[in-house]
C-alpha cells in the first residue's frame, strides 16, 4: 500500500506517515458521498445553517490546535496560521447567514402565469486544493458547496494531509452527517479516475497552470463543470501622488505575508520613476524589520517555504534575473527551505521574476514614466488575478481600473479574498468565481420553471 510522508519544512523532521486510499476505497468513498447527497439535498437551509455555524464555532474554539498543524506541515508563521483559521470561521458564518438569500428562486416575468429560476445542487463535487492556505482554500469552497446542498470530497496537497483530516474532523464535530465532507488520501495519479467517475458531478481546483489545464481537459472530455483558480503575478502599481508611508506598509504585507506563498501576493512593484529611489530606500528599512525564523514563534513574520525544492526554484528565478541585469537590493540567499526576503530592482519584463510567477518572498521593482506604460507593464503578465493601484486621486484610479486585465482591482489596498466579494481571475489565472453569491452559484443547476394554469 502506498504511503505519503509528511515532513516539517522548518527542521526537516518527519511528522507522520499516511496510508493512501486504494482505488477500491476511493470508489467506496465516492459511492457513500453520492448516497448521502440524496438525503442532504432535502435538508432545509435552517438545518444547514445550524451545522455551518457549529463548524465556525469549532474552528474558533480550537483555532490554535488547527493552526499548529499548518505551521508543522507547511511552515506558515503561527500568528498568520491562526488568522487563517479565524477567516475560515468567518466564511462559514457568512454562508450560514446568506446562502438561502443567494439561492432563493429568481422570479422572471414572461408570458407564463409563473416563471422563475431555481438553484439546485449538483451532487458530489471534487475539490483539488493546494498547501499554501490549507484550510482557507478548502473552506471557501466547502462552506458554499455544502450550504447549497452539495456534498464534497477533498483531494488535498500531499504535504498537508494532516490539515485535510482536521477539516473532515471539523465538519464531523459540528454534527454534519457522515459523508457530507470526505477526504481522499491519494496522489495526483488517481485524479483522472476520480473525475471520470460518473457520480462526481463537478470539479474545483486551486493550483498551478499545468494542473488546471490537465483537470479542465479531463473534466471537459467528460462534460463536467470546473472552476479553476490558478497562479497570479499581481502588480502593485504605485503612482507618484501616493501616500508613501501607507503604501510601503501595504506593499510589504502584500508581498511577504505567508512567506510570499500566495497566488494573490503583490509580486511586481511597478512604480513611478520619480519616487522610486525614495520609496525603495524606505521600503528596505521596513523589510529589514521583518522577523524571520521559527514559524512557531508568535513574533515571526517570514517563515520557511513549504518545501526545499520550492526554495530552489525561487533561487533559480532570482539568479537568472540577476544574470539578466536585475540588481539585488536585499536578500537573495537560501538555506534549505528558507529563502531570505528579497528585493530586485532594475527589473524588466523579459526577466524571470517579472514574467514568471514567483512563489516566495521575492519582490521585483520596475519603473515607469507614464500611466499608460504602467498599465502596459501590469498587463504584460500572462496572469490576470488582481492588481493594486496606489494613489490619492481615487476618481482617476477608478476610471483606469477597467484597463487592467484582471479579475480584481484594489485601490490603495492589497488584493485579498473576502467572503462578500467574488474571487477569481482571467487569462492564465483561471475561470469561474469563488465566494459571494457568485461563488455559491457555480455548483448549482440553474433550473428554469415555467407554469401555465
Amino acid at each position: 500500500m502506498a504511503t505519503t510522508l509528511s515532513i516539517n519544512p522548518y527542521n526537516g523532521k518527519e511528522l507522520k506517515s499516511y496510508k493512501n486510499h486504494t482505488k477500491k476505497e476511493v470508489s467506496e468513498i465516492i459511492d457513500k458521498a453520492d448516497k448521502r447527497f440524496y438525503s442532504w439535498r432535502e435538508t432545509s437551509f435552517s438545518e444547514r445553517k445550524k451545522l455551518m455555524l457549529a463548524a465556525a464555532s469549532e474552528l474558533k474554539k480550537n483555532k490554535k490546535e488547527y493552526a499548529e498543524t499548518i505551521v508543522l506541515e507547511m511552515g506558515k508563521p503561527i500568528s498568520q496560521a491562526i488568522a487563517e483559521i479565524e477567516k475560515c470561521a468567518w466564511g462559514c458564518e457568512y454562508y450560514a447567514e446568506n446562502a438561502e438569500k443567494h439561492l432563493q428562486n429568481e422570479v422572471i416575468k414572461t408570458d407564463a402565469d409563473k416563471s422563475y429560476v431555481s438553484y439546485e445542487p449538483l451532487g458530489v463535487v471534487l475539490a483539488i486544493m493546494p498547501w499554501n492556505y490549507p484550510y482557507w482554500q478548502v473552506f471557501r469552497f466547502a462552506a458554499p458547496a455544502l450550504m447549497a446542498g452539495n456534498v464534497a470530497i477533498l483531494k488535498h496537497a500531499s504535504n498537508v494531509f494532516g490539515s485535510a483530516m482536521n477539516i473532515e474532523k471539523i465538519f464531523k464535530r459540528a454534527g454534519f452527517p457522515e459523508n457530507c465532507f470526505t477526504t481522499l488520501l491519494v496522489g495526483s495519479d488517481v485524479i483522472e479516475d476520480i473525475i471520470e467517475n460518473e457520480k462526481v458531478k463537478a470539479v474545483t481546483l486551486t493550483g498551478s497552470g499545468p494542473a488546471g489545464s490537465s483537470v479542465a481537459s479531463i473534466a471537459g472530455k467528460n462534460i463536467k463543470k470546473t472552476v479553476l483558480e490558478l497562479g497570479g503575478s499581481n502588480a502593485l502599481v504605485v503612482l507618484k501622488d501616493c501616500d508613501i508611508g501607507k503604501t510601503i506598509e501595504t506593499c510589504v504585507m502584500a508581498r511577504f505575508q505567508n512567506t510570499g506563498q500566495s497566488c494573490i501576493a503583490g509580486k511586481r512593484l511597478i512604480i513611478d520613476e520619480s519616487i522610486s529611489e525614495e520609496f525603495v530606500e524606505k521600503m528596505l528599512v521596513k523589510i529589514r524589520e521583518l522577523k524571520c525564523g521559527d514559524p512557531m514563534d508568535e513574533e515571526t513574520f517570514v517563515g520557511t517555504l513549504a518545501r526545499e525544492d520550492l526554495a530552489k526554484d525561487l533561487e533559480k528565478q532570482v539568479n537568472a534575473s540577476i544574470k539578466a541585469g536585475a540588481k539585488l537590493a536585499i536578500g537573495g540567499k537560501r538555506q534549505n527551505a528558507y529563502f531570505e526576503p528579497t528585493v530586485l530592482t532594475s527589473v524588466t519584463e523579459k526577466m524571470a521574476v517579472f514574467n514568471e510567477e514567483t512563489f516566495g518572498p521575492v519582490l521585483s521593482v520596475t519603473t515607469f514614466k507614464t500611466i499608460e506604460e504602467a498599465i502596459e507593464l501590469s498587463n504584460y503578465s500572462k496572469f490576470g488575478l488582481g492588481a493594486s493601484i496606489f494613489t490619492k486621486n481615487i476618481a482617476e484610479a477608478e476610471k483606469l481600473a477597467f484597463q487592467f486585465d484582471e479579475g480584481a482591482v484594489f485601490i490603495n489596498e492589497l488584493v485579498k479574498s473576502d467572503p462578500r466579494l467574488p474571487f477569481g481571475g482571467i487569462k492564465q489565472s483561471g475561470y469561474g468565481r469563488e465566494l459571494s453569491e457568485h461563488g455559491i452559484r457555480e455548483f448549482v443547476n440553474r433550473k428554469t420553471i415555467f407554469i401555465n394554469k
